[in-house]
């Protein structure tokens, strides 16, 4: 599961009564296992042809033939596998939303979180406070995944080229389909390797790094929700022993790629964000280093400018 196998146009159909029963019987376990009860109406809008205020208001009950893109006990598998094994729904349906956009995702890469939204906003901000002119520019997605930051960078970003780059080939298959899907492809290059080193081409010529890397602890892997722990791919999850393997690396490497004025700008764990700011601070080339919370009040992001 998790890829978008059997979608495509309606083939299989239900009963909306026949429907309406599974589904309330799927509420019903949902509520049992302790998951969000919504997940069921999530899962029912990227199986079936229904509506969310259809499912709101369960007027889909009284249809003859509801379309289904999977047969009814395919969509039962997958909903057992959300009970049972704690696959998370987005893997399930294959589609996750992210800003304005409906994302393809699956086990290959990381679910893109609602907190890293913030990323693009925060980079939007920082070009307008220093120097607008790098919106002209090249940016870097590093460690793209799913592409999310990638298309959000360009569409924030329109006179931009945006270099997504990833080390899993699985992954940027994904994040190159979304870019294409949404007509952003043209505006995005897409680079298979570690880091930057992809990028080369671009020593002292960036605009901008945005990224969200791995910055779990690796002991505490084990201990996190199994949706995630047993799930999503360990490569984008896993930091290493205190979790700022990854961010070291792109401290020290992104001078050698950024312009003077450029824009450093990473995601990471709560608790992380002074260690951030003394690395950057030791590595010496760093201006106007800050510190940015989340929309629960996490710190949760670092920003710096090349000097």
């Amino acid at each position: 599961m998790g890829n978008s196998e059997g979608y495509g146009s309606e083939k299989y159909s239900v009963s909306g009564l026949d429907l309406w029963h599974w589904r309330q019987d799927a509420k019903k376990q949902a509520i049992d296992a302790h998951l969000p009860a919504e997940e069921v109406d999530w899962l029912l809008q990227e199986i079936t042809e229904i509506d969310r205020l259809s499912l709101h208001l369960e007027s889909f009950k009284d249809q003859t033939t509801i379309g289904l893109r999977v047969p009814l006990s395919d969509l039962t598998h997958r909903w057992q596998q959300r009970l049972e094994a704690r696959v998370p729904v987005q893997y399930l349906t294959g589609t996750t939303p992210w800003r304005s956009f409906s994302l393809r995702v699956s086990p290959a890469v990381l679910i893109p979180r609602p907190e890293t939204e913030y990323l693009i906003d925060l980079a939007v901000l920082a070009v307008k406070r220093r120097t607008p002119a790098l919106i002209q520019g090249h940016w870097a997605d590093l460690g793209t995944g799913s592409g999310a930051i990638a298309i959000g960078l360009a569409a924030a970003f329109p006179s931009a080229t945006v270099h997504a780059v990833d080390s899993s080939a699985d992954a940027l298959a994904i994040a190159q389909d979304n870019a294409q899907r949404l007509e952003l492809g043209d505006r995005i290059q897409f680079h298979h390797g570690s880091w930057f080193e992809p990028l080369t081409f671009l020593k002292n010529n960036l605009s901008g790094m945005v990224a969200n890397p791995p910055y779990i602890p690796s002991s505490l892997i084990p201990t996190l929700q199994p949706e995630v722990a047993h799930h999503e791919p360990r490569l984008a999850l896993d930091g290493g022993e205190d979790g700022l393997d990854s961010i070291r690396h792109l401290v020290a490497t992104a001078p050698d790629y950024l312009v003077s004025g450029g824009i450093w700008l990473t995601e990471l764990m709560a608790g992380q964000a002074e260690a951030v700011v003394q690395l950057l601070k030791a590595q010496g080339y760093y201006q106007e280093i800050q510190i940015h919370k989340d929309l629960a009040g996490i710190d949760r992001f670092v920003s710096a400018y090349r000097g």
